[in-house]
C-alpha cells in the first residue's frame, strides 16, 4: 500500500496538499472549477477513497460513478445542479482522482463493486439513483443487481454494463503489457489524448483540461488508468469475465425502473451498438442521441445535458 507523498514516487497527486484527517486538501487554481470538500472513506482493501457527499442529508441520494481516465471532477456542474434538493455521493474510484493510488491494489471489476458498495452501506443509504459513464457502468448496474431494491432511477451515460464483442484498435493496443503500458503509464498515452477525442461540441477550457488530467501525471498516478484497461474482459478466460456476465444479467431486474439514456453519437469507443442494446435492455427509457457530442457527453453538451439530468432526477 502507497502512502502520502510526493507525486511520481508514492502515487499522490502532487497539486494538492498532505492530507489532513484523510482527506485531500485542495489548494490553489482547482477550487473555483471543483468548490468542494472530499470526504474519506477506508475500502474492504484498505485503501483511502475519496468522495463527495454533497446537498440535504437524506437516506436517498444519487450516486455518480464515473469511469477511465475521469474523476468526480466530471460530475461537478451536474453536483451543483442537482445538491439544493437531492443529496450527492460520488466517489473517486481507488487508483483514481483524490483517491489514493495503491501499485498493488486489485483493480478488477468485483473489488470496484465491492468498494462503491462499502461506501454506500457505511452512508446509510437506504435509496439510490444511478448516474453511470464509462466504466461506472459496469460498477453501478453490478451494485444495482446485488442491490435490486435500493434502485430508483437510472441515468446512462456512453456506458456499458454487458459483455461486447467490440474495441476500438487504439485501446486494445492500450491492453497489451507491451507497448501498452509504456504508453499508457509512461506517455500519458490514455487519459491526454482522451481529454482531447472525448469532445466534439467543443474543446475543454484550459483549466477543465487541466482538472481532468490533474491526478494521472506520474507514472505512479496512472497506475489505475492502467489497470481498467487491462480490466476490460473480452471473453470467458479473463478474471473478470464472470463479474460483467453477473452485472448483465442483473440488468433484467431493472428493465421497468425510470430510466434515461443520454448518448454522445461521436463516441470513439461506445459507438451506436451500446446506444442500441442499452434501448433493447431498458425498454421503457427515455433516450436522447447527442449527433454531434462525444464521449464526455456530460461535458460536451453540458449546456443541454444538465438540464435533462437535473429533471429527470428532481422527477417524484
Amino acid at each position: 500500500m502507497v502512502t502520502n507523498g510526493q507525486a511520481g514516487s508514492t502515487g499522490v497527486p502532487s497539486a494538492f496538499s498532505p492530507d489532513t484527517g484523510g482527506a485531500p486538501a485542495l489548494t490553489g487554481w482547482l477550487r473555483p472549477l471543483y468548490p468542494f470538500t472530499p470526504r474519506s472513506f477506508t475500502t474492504p482493501g484498505g485503501a483511502r477513497m475519496s468522495y463527495l457527499d454533497e446537498g440535504v442529508r437524506a437516506d436517498e441520494g444519487v450516486l455518480m460513478l464515473h469511469g477511465n481516465p475521469t474523476w468526480s471532477f466530471y460530475y461537478r456542474e451536474l453536483v451543483q445542479a442537482v445538491a439544493p434538493t437531492l443529496r450527492c455521493i460520488v466517489p473517486d474510484h481507488i487508483g483514481m482522482g483524490l483517491s489514493e493510488k495503491p501499485q498493488d491494489y486489485p483493480y478488477t471489476l468485483a473489488t470496484r463493486i465491492d468498494d462503491v458498495a462499502a461506501l454506500v452501506a457505511s452512508l446509510g443509504l437506504k435509496k439510490i439513483h444511478l448516474v453511470v459513464h464509462d466504466w461506472g457502468g459496469a460498477i453501478g448496474f453490478g451494485l444495482a443487481a446485488r442491490h435490486p431494491a435500493m434502485i430508483g432511477r437510472l441515468a446512462v451515460l456512453n456506458t456499458a454494463a454487458f459483455p461486447s464483442p467490440h474495441i476500438p484498435a487504439r485501446i486494445a493496443l492500450c491492453k497489451t503489457k507491451f507497448p501498452g503500458t509504456l504508453l499508457v503509464r509512461g506517455l500519458n498515452g490514455f487519459a491526454g489524448p482522451a481529454a482531447c477525442m472525448s469532445m466534439h461540441r467543443r474543446k475543454l477550457t484550459a483549466g477543465e483540461r487541466r482538472g481532468f488530467l490533474l491526478p494521472y501525471d506520474s507514472w505512479a498516478n496512472r497506475v489505475a488508468v492502467d489497470a481498467f484497461v487491462k480490466d476490460i474482459p473480452l471473453d470467458a478466460t479473463h478474471p473478470s469475465w464472470s463479474a460483467l456476465a453477473a452485472v448483465a444479467s442483473g440488468l433484467e431486474q431493472l428493465r421497468d425502473n425510470p430510466a434515461l439514456i443520454v448518448w454522445g453519437g461521436k463516441d470513439f469507443c461506445f459507438h451506436d451498438w451500446y446506444f442500441a442494446e442499452w434501448q433493447r435492455r431498458l425498454p421503457h427509457a427515455q433516450a436522447h442521441y447527442l449527433a454531434s457530442a462525444g464521449h464526455y457527453v456530460l461535458a460536451d453538451a453540458n449546456g443541454e445535458v444538465i438540464p435533462l439530468l437535473t429533471n429527470f432526477l428532481r422527477n417524484p
